[in-house]
């Protein structure tokens, strides 16, 4: 009967150390599998999104000025032109999406010159054309410029030309 009750007993602790070592394995484990599992749950660290202003520049665009006039140019350019130049000392030129406002100046050839320094464009006309000229780079911008009227023929409707048809 003592190697029944020292066999129960040694079962018995075997058993216990078994239950102790799986317990504490399996806590462990729990442990483990909890640590792993708080670091994969964890959330990711927030960042602050910014939102950023675009670096593509929009170009500014200017409406046509409204009872403009086109005077188309070749190499299939144009621009319109607003006001009156037999009479007013300012007229608007819209070329490239921008409005352009010239000053009459001065010319003692004849021709009508509408010219801004600050822009740096430049409108000559002559009885039977018009040119546009740059002073930035000295290019001529478009040439043989005529508008509906001056394609079929008239002259163009510049402040010599109505001079001189005041003057006959």
């Amino acid at each position: 009967m003592k190697k029944f009750l020292l066999a129960a007993v040694v079962a018995a602790l075997s058993a216990t150390s078994l239950v102790t070592a799986n317990t504490a394995f399996a806590q462990n484990g729990a442990t483990a599998t909890k640590k792993a599992a708080t670091k994969a749950k964890a959330p990711a660290p927030k960042h602050r999104l910014i939102k950023r202003k675009s670096t593509k520049s929009v170009a500014k665009t200017d409406p046509v000025p409204e009872g403009s006039v086109v005077w188309s140019c070749n190499e299939g350019l144009s621009f319109d032109l607003k006001g009156d130049m037999k009479r007013d000392q300012i007229v608007t030129v819209h070329w490239a999406n921008k409005n352009y406002n010239l000053p009459r100046e001065a010319t003692t050839t004849g021709a009508d010159r509408f010219h801004d320094a600050a822009s740096g464009l430049d409108l000559v006309v002559i009885p039977t054309k018009a040119m546009l000229f740059s002073d930035h780079d000295g290019a001529r911008l478009a040439d043989e410029c005529k508008t509906v009227a001056m394609q079929q023929g008239a002259p163009a409707p510049t402040q010599s030309n109505a001079l001189q048809k005041s003057g006959s």
